[in-house]
């Protein structure tokens, strides 16, 4: 079992070096072949838009979705080309759709597939505040953040059996009743201990990354990055205070994005300006 152990850890760590993600340059896990993910999302992609309402193209609303997802899609790929990046985005099919919607939300699966729901446009008011949501959930599939959360919980499940398996080892000359109390207790507090101290603490930074990258790209896309920090005051504006405490969410307080934002903000205005000459 600990060569079985050592075998995993090693395995995960030697793939974690030869991966980073570009701009920040963290490195990552990455253990699900690039071209599988993207084969997932093209397939669940298509399901969802059979069964969503999809508004037409010559819609004003879906194009200025197309227009702004177009000039995110130039900032990204010129980036990546010249930055020795360009393998990450073998495969990728661009498409940007607009859905019907109340969800104040928008996604990018892996391969560039983009959807935008209706009901986030009364936040993002104008072409500058769409740029900060694609060019935040762009940078999640640039950064390849759904493979990373795969690979981890991959590692993960093997880890928790394992530790069901050493549990059972520990106390096999306890008793029936001993032993099913352990593992029962090993099969709560197992998952509960990743998810509070590293599922949702990895996934809040995954959400902070996208924020950078995303802050950078609308920027080189000629989207004035300032925009980013009045979208988000309107979210939490919005939001009302009832958001859930950090620590039991996936996603960085409103706050916390806002004081990072204006932190980066200097390093992107930069990126704008070169974009504006």
């Amino acid at each position: 079992m600990k060569k079985v152990l050592i075998l995993m850890l090693s395995l995960a760590f030697a793939v974690a070096a030869c991966e980073k993600v570009p701009l920040t340059g963290r490195k990552q896990l990455i253990l699900v072949p690039p071209s599988d993910m993207l084969a997932m999302s093209f397939t669940q992609y298509k399901a969802f838009l059979d069964t969503s309402r999809v508004v037409p193209t010559s819609n004003n609303d879906a194009e200025m979705v197309t227009r702004v997802g177009n000039r995110i899609r130039q900032a990204v790929e010129s980036y990546m080309n010249s930055n020795g990046y360009s393998k990450r985005l073998e495969g990728f099919q661009w498409e940007y759709h607009l859905v019907q919607s109340s969800q104040v939300n928008a996604w990018c699966m892996p391969g560039g597939k983009i959807v935008v729901y209706s009901g986030i446009l009364p936040y993002t008011q104008n072409e500058a505040g769409l740029a900060t949501v694609l060019g935040h959930e762009v940078s999640h599939a640039i950064a390849e953040h759904g493979n990373e959360r795969m690979s981890e919980g991959l590692i993960a499940n093997g880890l928790l059996q394992a530790g069901q398996v050493a549990t059972g080892i520990a106390t096999s000359a306890r008793s029936p009743q001993t032993q099913a109390l352990f593992q029962q207790a090993f099969g709560v507090v197992g998952p509960l201990a990743y998810q509070y101290g590293r599922g949702l603490p990895h996934s809040r930074n995954q959400e902070s990354e996208a924020d950078h990258l995303g802050l950078i790209f609308m920027s080189m896309a000629g989207y004035n990055p300032a925009e980013a920090i009045t979208f988000w005051q309107r979210m939490a504006k919005a939001s009302g205070g009832k958001a859930p405490a950090e620590f039991f969410s996936d996603h960085p307080s409103d706050s916390r994005r806002i004081a990072d934002l204006q932190k980066l903000l200097p390093e992107a205005q930069k990126f704008y300006a070169s974009a504006r000459r």
